[in-house]
């Protein structure tokens, strides 16, 4: 009887470690698949665009109302959107193939003292993406060229929610491809909170360092 329960465990324990990678996998599938949608969005509405302009944010570049709203831009001296973030653009499929990879390997690999490491480098991605894009609105409103015909104050447009630039009002709000990077990164928290509960009952828990000595799916005894 002993035998047979002591079976169910080892048994139970084995589903628990494969449930940690499936799940480390699944966060992944998020990233990459996040890749080929919109991250953000953002609407302008002005009295002579009563139905509104629509600026659709990838992690390749811009669709929408681009060419419109850069020659709107270009009366108070903002930069084209053609020249923002083109080091990130050109190294969007890197840098998601990167986390996608990585995540699934400090799933596999990492030790009981970096059981975080997968849920942080999958963190990075939309965190990265929010201060990035933060970061380039804070400069196209402030590096105003001086020589536009109209003349406004430095500026912040408003990364979400409702802001206002001059006559216009604007709405900013994430996309599916946002939303879906942050599932990912939803599923490795639970993922991380699991791995914390396999290596608790690991026979190899005091040992353990940085990385796993047999990987989650190995076997521990």
């Amino acid at each position: 009887m002993s035998g047979s329960i002591a079976e169910k465990i080892r048994a139970f324990e084995r589903g628990r470690r494969r449930a940690v990678v499936l799940l480390g996998v699944l966060a992944a599938a998020c990233f990459v698949a996040s890749f080929f949608l919109p991250w953000w969005n953002f609407q302008l509405f002005a009295p002579q665009y009563p139905k509104g302009l629509t600026l659709v944010i990838h992690l390749t570049g811009v669709e929408g109302d681009a060419a419109e709203i850069d020659t709107i831009n270009h009366y108070i001296g903002m930069h084209s959107l053609a020249d923002s973030a083109l080091l990130e653009r050109a190294a969007s499929h890197w840098i998601v193939g990167a986390t996608a990879g990585l995540v699934v390997a400090a799933v596999l690999l990492a030790g009981r003292k970096l059981n975080w490491l997968g849920l942080a480098i999958g963190m990075g991605l939309p965190l990265g993406f929010v201060a990035d894009t933060t970061y380039w609105m804070y400069r196209s409103g402030h590096d105003l060229d001086k020589r536009a015909p109209i003349h406004l104050k430095p500026f912040m447009p408003a990364v979400i929610g409702d802001g206002k630039v001059g006559q216009f009002l604007t709405q900013a709000w994430p996309a599916w491809g946002f939303w879906l990077a942050i599932l990912g990164v939803v599923l490795l928290g639970v993922a991380t909170w699991q791995r914390n509960r396999v290596c608790r009952v690991c026979p190899r828990h005091a040992t353990c360092g940085a990385l796993c000595p047999h990987t989650v799916l190995g076997n521990p005894a």
